[in-house]
């Protein structure tokens, strides 16, 4: 990321509001090692294991979702992200020019709750790769004790790298690339080397709704970082490439999906029960020999902090939105407590790490996709963002609408949600139109959240944006000007 006025030096210091222009000199190619970096995960071995041994797919059925899921997922990633280079503002800043300073708080809350799994998930994920690399080396069996010695650590040092601000994480992300590159090559090729490829290629095929559930499961964790994807090109300028945005999106996560997806495939083949494993790590210890199974995991390691850390520094700013009156790298801090609470209850209580995860990875999903319907269907008419509004929470903002909410926005994300919740399926909940319907056997929740809300949104009436009498507007550009995008009026 190219460093700027705000972001010189080692701690970025701006928060939610708005970048100027003569700030915003980052390139479109930087985002390439970000979105590698948000997938560097040795959950995506376990989730393909899963595709093999719980959705009967053979390594054909593997490969379509392999690529089918950082498409869709990540291609709204980079829709979404074409925001950020619009307005300049991390996505949950932005969020408020659509459902209102205070209506922004709905969907704020909930996006930030739901991060609080997410970054559980990865810190249980991370404190697993040191465990097993500590017995690997050193013989040491993980216990109660231990197993919270190594998720304080993890968790600290998220904390330091995302507290830091965007340009340590992009300069991790850069040298993780590399690093996951080369090993997952070696991890590639022991597998053609050793793998029964009789037996893989024999594997029956799976229905086409298990197909279609797949694809729906993998690309829940691309879903996720959708609200953030902002976050990450605020720096870039407006005449940034929106094409850009999106391939470097897709393209990103493609690179690490795909080949880990199809690997876990494989290594299901000979070991069914890696994807009912207690844990999503340590498999790696017994499948691959010492000198390939110790470095890949650090690099596992490595990734789960990038992954932990991007969602934290996002987090960040999710918090300072919902009215944290902190700079932006203590609010971070909230969530590293919160993840470091709820990751020790999961590691000391829970009895089957990969059906919770998929439970949480199937209600996460609708939780951030209803969102994304009325943010995404709002881009359609909005191209700018006022940054004078966005930062004023009281009734003077232009944002303020109707009681600080807008109706229309509010009402499209609720009722999608509920949508959503209605054909979903997982062990912790099952909606009451989940079965005997396309919707809910294929898997499709999430995709009707963001179907219903988006239309919602678009065919209800919407407040006009009202500004004082007087006020002088900047919306980040070094000269005042009035966008163009908020001249609206009441209705569509």
């Amino acid at each position: 990321m190219s460093k700027t006025v705000e972001t010189e030096g080692a701690l970025e210091t701006r928060g939610i509001e708005q970048v100027p222009d003569h700030e915003r000199t980052a390139r479109t190619r930087e985002l390439f090692p970000t979105w590698v970096g948000a997938n560097i995960s040795v959950l995506l071995l376990t989730m393909g294991a899963s595709l093999v041994v719980a959705y009967h797919l053979n390594i054909w059925q593997a490969l379509v979702v392999a690529v089918a899921a950082p498409v869709v997922s990540y291609g709204l990633v980079g829709l979404i992200g074409i925001a950020g280079k619009r307005g300049g503002a991390p996505g949950m800043a932005l969020s408020r020019a659509v459902f209102g300073q205070r209506g922004n708080l709905l969907p704020g809350s909930l996006i930030w709750v739901a991060r609080w799994g997410w970054e559980t998930i990865n810190a249980v994920t991370g404190a697993y790769a040191m465990l097993t690399i500590l017995d690997i080396l050193f013989g040491l069996k993980a216990n109660s004790v231990l197993d919270m010695v190594t998720l304080l650590v993890f968790v600290v040092a998220t904390f330091a790298i995302s507290g830091l601000g965007i340009n340590a994480v992009q300069r991790c992300n850069t040298y993780a690339t590399y690093l996951f590159g080369a090993f997952s090559v070696l991890v590639l090729g022991y597998l053609v080397a050793n793998t029964d490829w009789t037996k893989v290629l024999d594997h029956g095929a799976g229905s086409t709704a298990a197909v279609i559930t797949g694809i729906g499961m993998i690309a829940a964790g691309g879903v996720s970082w959708i609200p953030s994807a902002p976050d990450f090109t605020r720096y870039l300028p407006r005449t940034a490439s929106s094409k850009a945005i999106v391939g470097t999106a897709v393209g990103g996560a493609g690179v690490v999906v795909l080949p880990m997806v199809l690997m876990g495939a494989v290594m299901a083949v000979g070991t069914p029960d890696l994807a009912s494993a207690s844990d999503p790590v340590s498999f790696l210890g017994e499948i691959l020999p010492t000198w390939i199974a110790v470095p890949y995991l650090f690099i596992a390691l490595i990734g789960m902090l990038l992954i932990n850390s991007m969602s934290m520094y996002s987090a960040g700013f999710t918090a300072q939105t919902l009215g944290f009156k902190v700079p932006r790298h203590w609010a971070v801090s909230v969530n590293a407590v919160i993840s470091l609470a709820f990751g020790g209850v999961l590691m000391l209580a829970a009895t089957s790490f990969m059906g919770s995860f998929i439970a949480f990875l199937s209600l996460l999903a609708v939780a951030f996709s209803a969102w994304v319907g009325v943010f995404g269907a709002d881009m359609l008419r909005r191209t700018e963002y006022d940054g004078r509004a966005m930062a004023d929470t009281t009734r003077t903002s232009a944002y303020w609408y109707r009681g600080g909410f807008s109706p229309a926005a509010v009402a499209a994300w609720a009722l999608g949600l509920v949508s959503g919740l209605l054909f979903t399926t997982s062990d912790w909940f099952t909606g009451p139109l989940a079965t005997n319907n396309v919707i809910g056997e294929y898997g499709l929740g999430w995709v009707a959240t963001i179907v219903v809300s988006g239309v919602l949104y678009l065919v209800l009436p919407k407040p006009a944006v009202v500004r004082p009498a007087g006020s002088a507007e900047r919306d980040g550009r070094d000269e005042p000007a009035e966008p163009a995008g908020e001249r609206e009026t009441a209705g569509v």
